[in-house]
């Protein structure tokens, strides 16, 4: 919809589908297997995101995080899912569209995870598609901006292979893993999305894939 010449927002889809996998906001009774999975994939993880609090594995602490997901969505600010795997409900990881700004900007930015027994076998990337479908064709977006350390090979061939153009270079970026780090800037407009959808360029690989296992 358009008013006074700027998209407006759509409302987000509470589940998103993807080839084999699905996507949806966190509810308390994915706990357990979040926990799980977070546990066992903690070294795997850390270097490439913020500080992990105490109780972060914790029941009051993932029940923060519910409804902080449920009352960014509610204001149009953030879009958190869980990533499953679409043949056994097995919990994947989780990918967020976050920091939403409408208006003159229609953008958003990416961020996400993958459990380390789930990793490069090609579910993050039917997990992005499915986010970057929905953010353009549905939600009205312009454009998605990701980040990624320069270090973080796998994630930012990721990127590039599905479209991502690198924009440019943040000193200092983010605070990961207890200390600032530089970042490489990507973003994908609409434009790109459309003209990678009408090449084909979507379909995925035979074989084993070197995403990485998060983004910031």
């Amino acid at each position: 919809m358009i008013l006074f010449g700027i998209p407006r927002k759509k409302p987000a889809a509470g589940r998103l589908d993807g080839e084999g996998i699905y996507l949806r906001p966190a509810v308390m009774g994915d706990f357990e297997p979040w926990r799980l999975l977070r546990q066992s994939s903690r070294a795997f993880l850390t270097p490439w995101e913020p500080t992990w609090p105490l109780d972060d594995l914790t029941k009051p602490s993932f029940q923060r995080r519910v409804l902080r997901q449920d009352r960014e969505r509610a204001e149009d600010e953030s879009y958190s899912y869980l990533i499953f795997r679409t043949k056994d409900d097995a919990l994947l990881g989780g990918i967020t569209l976050g920091n939403v700004r409408r208006g003159v900007a229609q953008c958003g930015t990416l961020g996400y995870w993958m459990g380390e027994k789930y990793a490069g076998q090609g579910f993050m990337a039917k997990a992005v598609r499915a986010v970057l479908r929905h953010a353009f064709l549905e939600m009205s977006l312009h454009r998605v901006e990701a980040a990624c350390a320069p270090d973080n090979e796998r994630s930012r061939r990721l990127l590039e292979r599905l479209g991502f153009q690198r924009e440019g270079f943040a000193r200092a970026y983010l605070m990961i893993d207890g200390a600032w780090q530089d970042h490489l800037l990507f973003a994908m407009l609409e434009r790109d999305f459309l003209r990678e959808a009408r090449d084909d360029r979507a379909a995925e690989p035979a074989g084993k894939t070197d995403e990485d296992t998060v983004s910031t």
